[in-house]
C-alpha cells in the first residue's frame, strides 16, 4: 500500500506518470522513504522496473518524433513553463515539507531551496525571448549560414538525493524550453518532488509524454541510461556512477552531461581574519549536514596560522546545534540516510588511522539517541595526500592544511581528482582574481561557499562533463545545424 506525509498531497503515489496518464507499474514493488531524522518509514511509492522504463522512453520519443512538443515556438513553449511555475509555486511548502521529511534538511532553509528551483522554471521561460537558437550571416562560401540549435531529443534526467526539487528543475526547464522530451528518474531515496513535477505539467497541459516520472532502484536506472531510445542522459551524482554512465552512453554515442563529485578547497590568505574565516566556514559545512558537493571541505591555511585556525574552528564548530529538522533552534540536522552516517563515520576512522589529528566531533551527539546524526567535525594537520583529504566524505567534516604560502596553496588545492568549486578568503578582489585564475576549478568564490545558479555550473575534471545554470544551460538539450543556403 502506497503512503505519503500527510503534509504532501500527492494524488496517485501507488502510479508511474508515463504518456500524460497515471499508469500501474509492471510489479507491485514499492519503494520505501525513510525519515532519517526518526528513522521511520514516511512514504511508500510506485517502483518502476524495465518494463516500466521501456514505456517511459517510447512515450517520450513517440511525443518528440510525432508529437506536437518539438514544433512549437520557443515562445509557446515557454507558457508552458510559465503556467509549471506558477503551480509549482503554490506547491512550494509541500516540496519544502517533503524535502525535510526525506532529507532531515531544515525545515527554517527548505522554503528557499524550493523557491530556488521554481525559479529555473521562470528563468528559462524568459530566456526564450533572448537565446539566439537561429541566427544567420554571412557564409565564407558565399550566400547565407543559417545556425539553427535544435533539441537534442529525448532526454534521461537523473537527479539525486541531497537537492532533488533544485536539481531536476534544473535539467528539466532547460530541456523542456529546447524541445526536447524527458523521462524523470528520482532517486529513491527522494521521490516525492519528481510526483509534483509531474501533476503541475498535466495541469499545465502539457502533450503526453512531454515529462515521464519512473522512480526507480539502480537496476532499473542502469537500464534506462542504456536504452537506445533515449538521445541524452543528464545525471548528477556520484563520480562513481558518473563513470558508468559515461562509459554506457561512449558505447552508443549517446550525450551525456554529468554534475559529479568534489572536493573543494578554502584557501585562506594571510590578510583575512582567523575568526571571521572560522564562522563562514562552519557555517558553510554544516549546510545540509554537508551533503553538497561543492562544499567547502578543504581548508587549506597559512603555516604559521594552522593553530589559531584549530582553536577558532573548534570553537565555532562546538556551537553549532545539531537537532531535528522541524526545530527552528536547530542549525544542522541528520545525514539523509543510515548508509551516509556509515560512511562519513568509516573516513573519520580512517582519517584517526592515517595520522591526521582529530580536535572536534566525530561521533554521534550524545543527547540524540535516534535518527542518523553526527558531530560537525575538524580534522587538523592533514596531509593533503590523506584519503580524507582526497575523497569526498559527504558529510560534516573539515580537513585543515597548512600551507607555506599562496602559490603552495594554490598547488594543493589542484592536487586533486576533482575540479567542482572553491574559494578564496582575501580582502583584496584583485588577488582572489589572481588566485582564482590557477585553481582548476569550475566554480570560485571571494570569501565563502558562493553559487549563483543564473551562472554556469559544473565542475573540471573527475568533477564532471558540461555546464549546468544559466544561458549555458541550454547547451546540454541542443544540436547544432548549419544550412548554407544561396
Amino acid at each position: 500500500m502506497s503512503i505519503v506525509p500527510p503534509s504532501v498531497k500527492i494524488r496517485h503515489p501507488e502510479k508511474l506518470f508515463i504518456g500524460g496518464k497515471w499508469v500501474t507499474p509492471s510489479s507491485d514493488g514499492l519503494i520505501a522513504v525513510v525519515n532519517p531524522a526518526t528513522e521511520q518509514v514516511i512514504a511508500k511509492v510506485a517502483e518502476a522496473r524495465e518494463a516500466d522504463m521501456d514505456k517511459a522512453v517510447a512515450a517520450a520519443r513517440e511525443a518528440f518524433d510525432n508529437g506536437p512538443w518539438p514544433r512549437l515556438s520557443h515562445a509557446e513553449r515557454a507558457g508552458y513553463l510559465t503556467r509549471m511555475a506558477a503551480l509549482l509555486r503554490a506547491r512550494e511548502p509541500e516540496l519544502a515539507a517533503a524535502w525535510t521529511e526525506q532529507v532531515g534538511g531544515l525545515a527554517s532553509f527548505a522554503p528557499m531551496m524550493m523557491a530556488g528551483g521554481t525559479a529555473c522554471f521562470e528563468v528559462y521561460a524568459g530566456l526564450a525571448k533572448t537565446y539566439p537558437f537561429e541566427t544567420r550571416q554571412p557564409s565564407t562560401i558565399g550566400g547565407t549560414a543559417v545556425l539553427r540549435r535544435e533539441p537534442v531529443g529525448v532526454v534521461a534526467a537523473i537527479a539525486p538525493w541531497n537537492a532533488p526539487y533544485t536539481i531536476m528543475a534544473q535539467k528539466c526547464a532547460p530541456a523542456l524550453l529546447a524541445g526536447c522530451t524527458t523521462v524523470l528518474k528520482p532517486s529513491p531515496e527522494t521521490p516525492l518532488e519528481t510526483f509534483m513535477i509531474a501533476e503541475c505539467a498535466e495541469e499545465a497541459g502539457l502533450p503526453p509524454g512531454v515529462i515521464n516520472v519512473v522512480p526507480a532502484h539502480r537496476e532499473a536506472s542502469d537500464y534506462l541510461v542504456r536504452r537506445p531510445g533515449v538521445d541524452k542522459v543528464s545525471f548528477t551524482g556520484s563520480t562513481a556512477a558518473g563513470r558508468r554512465i559515461a562509459s554506457v552512453c561512449g558505447e552508443r554515442i549517446a550525450r551525456c552531461t554529468l554534475e559529479l563529485g568534489g572536493k573543494s578547497a578554502a584557501i585562506v590568505l594571510d590578510d583575512f581574519d582567523v575568526g571571521e574565516a572560522a564562522k563562514i566556514l562552519s557555517q558553510s559545512i554544516s549546510i545540509m549536514s554537508g551533503q553538497v558537493c561543492a562544499t567547502l571541505s578543504r581548508v587549506i591555511v597559512p603555516r604559521k596560522r594552522h593553530d589559531d585556525f584549530v582553536d577558532a574552528l573548534n570553537g565555532e564548530l562546538k556551537a553549532i546545534r545539531v537537532g531535528a529538522p522541524t526545530d527552528p533552534e536547530s542549525q544542522m540536522g541528520p545525514l539523509a540516510m543510515e548508509r551516509q552516517r556509515d560512511r562519513v563515520e568509516g573516513y573519520i576512522a580512517k582519517g584517526k588511522a592515517e595520522g591526521a589529528r582529530l580536535t572536534t566531533g566525530g561521533g554521534r551527539p550524545a543527547h540524540l539517541n535516534r535518527g542518523f546524526y553526527i558531530e560537525p567535525t575538524l580534522f587538523a594537520n592533514v596531509d593533503n595526500r590523506m584519503t580524507i583529504a582526497q575523497d569526498e566524505i559527504f558529510g560534516p567534516v573539515l580537513c585543515l592544511i597548512p600551507a607555506e604560502d599562496a602559490e603552495d596553496a594554490i598547488r594543493i588545492s589542484n592536487e586533486s581528482i576533482y575540479g567542482l568549486n572553491g574559494a578564496v578568503f582575501t580582502r583584496d578582489a584583485q588577488r582572489a582574481y589572481d588566485v582564482a585564475c590557477k585553481v582548476r576549478s569550475g566554480g570560485m568564490g571571494q570569501n565563502g561557499l558562493k553559487m549563483d545558479f543564473a551562472m554556469p555550473y559544473g565542475g573540471y575534471k573527475q568533477s564532471g562533463i558540461g555546464r549546468e545554470g544559466g544561458a549555458e544551460g541550454i547547451l546540454p538539450y541542443i544540436e547544432t545545424k548549419t544550412i548554407l543556403l544561396d
